[in-house]
């Protein structure tokens, strides 16, 4: 009987047998049996295989993640344009696209914050509640002419349009007495629908800079027939929405004021232009859905009611929003087939006059009007398709606001009066022409007595809320012989009373606001500009070329298509300086100021 080996003593090994004791290890613990020998080539082939997976997994990370970070890079960095504008993250839209420009004829800063608190007490709404206009400011504008620091309308709409400064009263016209293309032409000569919608005369500085061309803002008959398609280039706007019908008439027809005896609105629908004059045709319209272009609308024989009067004849003139919908309705009707959007402007035009008038009633609801515009066409811009920019700035501010007044030599209390505002029904300029209609009345003269109490009743207390007038005030208002306005009176009762400031009826030159739809798509805005820089936006966002426009106009045009041509005394470049004049200017005019 051989002799057991007990358990623990040691074996004798080999290197064959230390593998296959491994391997029986290995079996014990995997529950597989294993083959060194036979299964070796195969895990080595598997170690490379798993290696190679790896690396092309690792590099595969490595390049999505080079790819996020530069497609980061991109839409957060701005772009850099063959146009040599700077765009936002992600670059200027390409394809089809429309601009919409807003102009908020002489509004400045300050008719914002004086809105804004008109506004807030009207509503009983808090301290931090906004326009929708201060929630899209992305910059400023700076307005000077090439002959005034302080420009006017023509001047300033003429850099918009054409992107170049020209002189005050300059419709498109340079200092050289040349036309310079402008951006709506150049949209129209590419294939984009246009469109002009305003609250003044259609023929007014700022839309006739968009497609006409005169040496002066004055000639707005001219301007009428340029617009409807007496121009070098033919007809250049698809549609007009507006006022001023009277340049478009005979002075023998009724609401007609034009020099000659020519019936624009006949020429008009002969070149194919569909006329609409009144409130039942242009709610016709259907929003924009029954429009036909080319729209020719003309709803006011000058220009239409200001805001505050507007209100109660409604039924009888549309509003800033109601035309601005309208209008982009039939234009993205018009385009929705072409491989071209459209370019319009749209303007708050009355805010100007509100200025010029000294009326802050007025003023503020102006302002509240272009907001609500401004807040439809961003309503527009979310609900369809096409990549839309909107932007929106003044031509320059008019008569130097000031939300503070002093009303007395003592040190002044700190503190502006909304409320007063809040209790006018209507604009100096109402008032004025209802006391126009009374005091020239056929019948019998009402004596003083009667007029005054007609005044503080029907006039002041009724129309503005004052009840506190003086016998100096009404007396100043029945002076037929004054050489200020009664508006301008009725206006300044409410400023004094509201400490509403104001230092002149004309223009300011102060910066104003630019504002937009977006911050990407108006990147090029953002911060302050000349005015001139927002022509140029315009025209480089649906990539137009303006100046081969000029080009055009320059060859096809002779200098007796622009209205007569300018006198020695009218300045088109450099700016004046003192002339020790001051005194020569005659009276100082208090303008309303007592």
């Amino acid at each position: 009987m051989s002799r057991e080996e007990p358990l623990l003593a040691p074996r004798h090994s080999s290197e064959h047998s230390s593998i296959r004791n491994e391997d029986e290890e290995d079996a014990l613990l995997t529950g597989e049996r294993t083959n060194r020998f036979r299964d070796g080539p195969q895990r080595d082939w598997s170690f490379w295989r798993q290696a190679g997976l790896f690396a092309w997994s690792l590099i595969a990370t490595l390049a999505v993640i080079i790819l996020a970070v530069l497609y980061q890079h991109k839409v957060t960095t701005p772009q850099t344009g063959s146009d040599g504008l700077t765009w936002g993250p992600g670059g200027k839209p390409v394809g089809k696209r429309n601009v919409i420009f807003m102009v908020s004829d002489g509004m400045g800063p300050t008719s914002l914050s004086l809105t804004r608190s008109f506004r807030q007490l009207e509503l009983g709404l808090p301290a931090n509640d906004t326009l929708v206009l201060d929630r899209h400011h992305v910059g400023t504008s700076r307005t000077r002419s090439s002959s005034s620091l302080v420009t006017d309308s023509a001047a300033g709409a003429t850099a918009f349009s054409c992107g170049h400064k020209s002189y005050n009263g300059a419709i498109s016209v340079l200092p050289n007495h040349t036309a310079c293309g402008t951006v709506l032409e150049a949209a129209h000569l590419a294939g984009y629908k246009t469109g002009l919608v305003v609250t003044t005369r259609i023929t007014d500085a700022t839309p006739a800079c968009f497609a006409s061309h005169a040496n002066r803002r004055e000639y707005e008959d001219l301007i009428a027939e340029q617009e409807i398609g007496e121009h070098p280039l033919g007809r250049v706007v698809d549609l007009i929405l507006g006022g001023g019908r009277c340049h478009f008439l005979p002075r023998d027809v009724e609401g007609g004021c034009r020099a000659d005896d020519r019936n624009l609105v006949e020429d008009a629908q002969d070149k194919g232009f569909h006329y609409i004059q009144d409130r039942n045709a242009f709610d016709g319209l259907n929003e924009g859905q029954n429009a036909k272009l080319p729209l020719l609308g003309l709803f006011a024989e000058r220009d239409i009611p200001y805001e505050i009067d507007r209100r109660f004849v409604g039924d009888t003139y549309p509003s800033l929003e109601e035309m601005a919908r309208t209008a982009l309705s039939a234009l993205s009707k018009a385009t929705e087939e072409s491989d071209k959007g459209f370019f319009i402007m749209i303007e708050g035009s009355r805010i100007d006059h509100a200025g010029h008038g000294n009326d802050p009633a007025a003023q503020v609801h102006e302002v509240l009007a272009y907001d609500k515009a401004f807040a439809a066409v961003l309503e527009f811009i979310e609900k369809d398709d096409t990549p839309t920019v909107l932007v929106s700035t003044s031509d320059h501010e008019t008569g130097g606001l000031a939300v503070a007044r002093q009303l007395h030599k003592s040190y002044p209390e700190y503190k502006w009066l909304p409320d007063v505002l809040a209790k006018a029904k209507h604009s100096g300029e109402y008032l004025q022409k209802k006391l126009n209609e009374y005091l020239s009345s056929d019948g019998k003269v009402d004596s003083q007595k009667e007029q005054r109490e007609y005044l503080r009743e029907s006039l002041l207390k009724q129309g503005l809320g004052i009840e506190d007038a003086t016998d100096e005030e009404v007396d100043s208002l029945l002076q037929t012989d004054n050489e200020v306005s009664p508006s301008y009176l009725f206006a300044d009762m409410v400023s004094r009373r509201a400490q509403v400031g104001w230092t002149t009826h004309g223009h300011s030159g102060v910066d104003v606001n630019i504002y937009a739809s977006s911050t990407k798509d108006a990147w090029p805005l953002h911060g302050n500009h000349e005015n001139t820089e927002v022509g140029d936006f315009l025209a480089a966002y649906l990539d137009l070329d303006v100046e081969a426009v000029t080009q055009k106009l320059q060859e096809q045009a002779t200098l007796s298509w622009l209205g007569d041509p300018l006198g020695a005394d009218i300045r088109v470049e450099h700016l004046d300086s003192y002339h020790g004049d001051f005194r020569k200017r005659g009276e100082i005019c208090n303008c309303g100021q007592h």
